[in-house]
């Protein structure tokens, strides 16, 4: 989990206020990595929290988004639309630093940031845990909304996700697998894989491809 120092800052949006909690680089970033949650939960998911823990030592300050439904205590997120209006929003404050932005986030979270990057101008989308497609319901795709993001986007997929497994998405995406993760890379103790084994798998991927696309 991520103890380093960190900052929040309250953005106004037409959807309520959103708040953004920064990890930041002890020296010159070389992007702004903004990560979203998902529908269900809030930024101290695994996944976000090891990457706000990584990323900044690598020269990545991270930016943990809330979306002003999960600020304001709601339990159920609004429609996507609404989501979007609230990441659109609040993206000035992402840009502010005058840094490249890398959108993303983990599933609800992931969608918001491949429907809306090319608009934004986004470098790049990080997208965990992609719902590919509800439960057990694969002709629902939404592999549309990735394709379509319109730049260079790194999937990081549980190997067991039934929102959609490795071997489910589109040829050609780039995808990194955490090995027997659920949605939440949750890994069962009979794997023999411990989190932060498993987290460090996400880290890697993640700040390895980063790399590659500022290299």
């Amino acid at each position: 989990m991520s103890t380093g120092a960190r900052e929040t800052e309250t953005v106004a949006t037409p959807a309520g206020d959103a708040r953004i909690t920064w990890y930041r680089t002890a020296e010159p970033a070389r992007a702004v990595v903004a990560l979203s949650h998902g529908a269900g939960g809030g930024i101290e998911a695994r996944d976000l929290q090891a990457l706000a823990a990584a990323l900044p030592a690598r020269g990545y300050s991270v930016a943990l988004v809330e979306q002003p439904w999960r600020v304001s205590g709601k339990k159920v997120a609004p429609a996507p639309k609404t989501l979007d209006t609230g990441w659109t929003a609040l993206w000035p404050a992402l840009a502010k630093p005058g840094l490249p932005v890398v959108a993303g986030g983990r599933s609800a979270g992931a969608r918001v940031a491949c429907r809306t990057a090319r608009e934004l101008g986004a470098r790049a989308v990080v997208a965990l845990s992609f719902p590919l497609h509800p439960p057990g319901r694969p002709e629902k795709s939404r592999a549309d909304e990735l394709t379509g993001a319109g730049v260079p986007t790194l999937v990081v997929q549980g190997g067991r996700d039934p929102f959609g497994r490795p071997e489910e998405f589109p040829p050609g995406t780039e995808l990194a697998e955490v090995a027997h993760g659920d949605h939440g890379f949750a890994v069962p103790k009979k794997a023999g894989v411990g989190e932060a084994e498993s987290m460090a798998v996400l880290t890697d991927a993640v700040t390895g491809w980063l790399d590659g696309v500022f290299g």
